[in-house]
C-alpha cells in the first residue's frame, strides 16, 4: 500500500465527491494523489439509498439524476393541500448506486486516485501526515502514510442538548392505478397519526405513472422496529393515498440524527471530518447531500490551490441557533410539529424557504420566515437552551 497525498475512508456521499473531484482536477491546479478506502465487509458499509436535494434547472449531476421535480406539494393534517412550483429550483433523487457506478468509471479513468478494499483500523497522527493501518478482507495487515486524511466513517455523536432520530422506511411501488400525480413530489404529508412528542409524515416521489418511492417518517427520540414502519407504511399507502392493489419492488431504511451538537472539522493535525461527521446534515431537516457537495468541494479548491484543506462547517451559525430553538420545541412537545410545518408552508414561498433550508437567505429573510412560526413555544424554547447542559447521547453511540 503505497503512500499518498489524501486518503479518504468510506464511500458514501462525501468520500465519493471528494474522489470524484480529486481524480479530474481543473487546469493549472495542483494534482494530488489520492486512494479511497472502503471496507470489504458489506455490514460496515452504508446501503443502497436515495439522496435528495434542490439545485437549479442545470446541475452538475444531471446525467446521474434518476427523477427531478419542479413541483412540490405538502398536505396538512386535515387534507389541505399546498402546491407550489419552485422554478428555476428542481428537487432531485439520486440513487447512491448510480453515482458510485459514475465515480468508479472516473476513477477507472484517472492515474490520479485509486480505489482500496480495506478497514481502517488505527490512524496515528503526526503533525506532517497520517499513518493508516488497515486490514483486507484476507486479513493482511497495510499501512499507508497520507498527507491529509478525510474520514467520512460514523463516529459517536457530540454531547447536545437536544437530540431527535429522523427514522423512516421506504418502499419502491408497482401501483395498478396510476399515481396520482407524477409531476410533483410530496415533500410532506402530514395526514399520518401524530405521535405525542415529534412528528410523523409521509413522503411521496412519483417515478411514472405507475411507480412511486413512498416513506413513512418520524422525528422522534426513538426509532422503530421493521414491522412498526411495515404497519404505518400501509396505513399510509391504504388509508391516506387510497392505494389497494400495488407490489412492492424494494425497499429502504434509514435514521438519522437531529441535534445541535457542535461537530468538529479538524480532529488532528492532519485529519479531518468530511459529510454526516463533519456536520454536514441540516439539524432541523436532516437533509445532507447538497452540504456535502458544498463542503468537499471547498476542500478540492483549496487542494488544489495548495491551501490546508480545512472542511468548512457546512451550516452557518446563525442556521444552528434556529434549528436547535425548533429541535428543543419539538423534543418538549410544546410545539405541534404538524401544525408547525403546514404554517411553515402555507405562509412561505416555497422556492424561499428551500433556499433558507439551504441556508441560501438573507437575515431579513430569515427573520420573515421566523415571524411565520408559532411565537410563544419558540420563544420559550430560544429562552431555556442557555440554561441547558450539552449531554452526551445515550450509549454515546453514532
Amino acid at each position: 500500500m503505497p503512500d499518498t497525498d489524501i486518503a479518504i475512508i468510506g464511500a458514501g456521499a462525501a468520500g465519493l465527491s471528494l474522489a470524484r473531484l480529486l481524480a479530474d482536477p481543473p487546469p493549472r491546479a495542483a494534482r494530488h494523489s489520492a486512494v479511497l478506502i472502503e471496507t470489504p465487509h458489506a455490514r460496515l458499509r452504508p446501503p443502497e439509498r436515495t439522496w435528495c436535494f434542490w439545485d437549479g434547472p442545470v446541475g452538475e449531476l444531471d446525467g446521474r439524476t434518476a427523477a427531478s421535480w419542479s413541483r412540490i406539494r405538502v398536505y396538512g393534517p386535515h387534507g389541505d393541500a399546498v402546491a407550489s412550483d419552485i422554478a428555476p429550483l428542481r428537487y432531485r433523487m439520486i440513487r447512491s448506486a448510480d453515482y458510485a457506478r459514475e465515480v468508479d468509471q472516473r476513477l477507472t479513468a484517472s492515474d490520479l486516485t485509486t480505489r482500496l478494499a480495506a478497514t481502517v483500523t488505527d490512524i496515528d497522527d503526526h503533525p506532517d501526515g497520517a499513518v493508516l493501518h488497515c486490514v483486507t478482507a484476507d486479513g493482511d495487515i497495510r499501512s499507508c502514510r497520507a498527507r491529509w486524511v478525510f474520514d467520512t466513517r460514523p463516529h459517536p455523536l457530540p454531547p447536545a442538548r437536544t437530540l431527535l432520530l429522523q427514522h423512516f422506511r421506504g418502499w419502491f411501488l408497482r401501483t395498478r392505478r396510476p399515481v396520482s400525480d407524477p409531476s410533483a413530489a410530496v415533500l410532506m404529508d402530514l395526514r399520518t397519526r401524530q405521535p405525542a412528542r415529534g412528528l410523523s409524515f409521509g413522503y411521496v416521489l412519483p417515478l411514472s405513472d405507475h411507480e412511486a418511492l413512498v416513506e413513512y417518517t418520524e422525528f422522534s427520540r426513538a426509532a422503530l422496529t421493521v414491522p412498526q414502519y411495515e404497519e404505518r407504511l400501509r396505513r399510509y399507502v391504504g388509508e391516506v393515498l387510497g392505494l389497494d392493489e400495488f407490489d412492492v419492488r424494494a425497499s429502504e431504511q434509514g435514521v438519522i440524527p437531529m441535534t445541535d451538537a457542535r461537530f468538529r472539522q479538524r480532529v488532528g493535525a492532519s485529519v479531518f471530518r468530511i459529510g454526516a461527521a463533519g456536520g454536514a446534515t441540516r439539524p432541523s431537516t436532516g437533509y445532507t447531500f447538497a452540504a456535502t457537495r458544498r463542503q468537499v468541494r471547498a476542500v478540492a479548491d483549496a487542494l488544489f490551490a495548495g491551501r490546508t484543506p480545512t472542511p468548512p462547517s457546512p451550516h452557518s451559525v446563525r442556521a444552528r441557533a434556529m434549528d436547535a430553538v425548533l429541535l428543543r420545541a419539538l423534543d418538549t412537545g410544546r410545539l405541534d410539529g404538524a401544525a408547525f410545518f403546514e404554517r411553515l408552508f402555507a405562509r412561505n414561498d416555497t422556492g424561499q424557504l428551500l433556499r433558507f433550508l439551504d441556508g441560501g437567505t438573507t437575515p431579513l429573510q430569515d427573520l420573515r420566515i421566523g415571524a411565520s412560526t408559532p411565537v410563544v413555544p419558540m420563544l420559550r424554547a430560544m429562552t431555556e437552551l442557555p440554561l441547558l447542559r450539552r449531554r452526551p447521547p445515550p450509549g454515546a453511540g453514532p
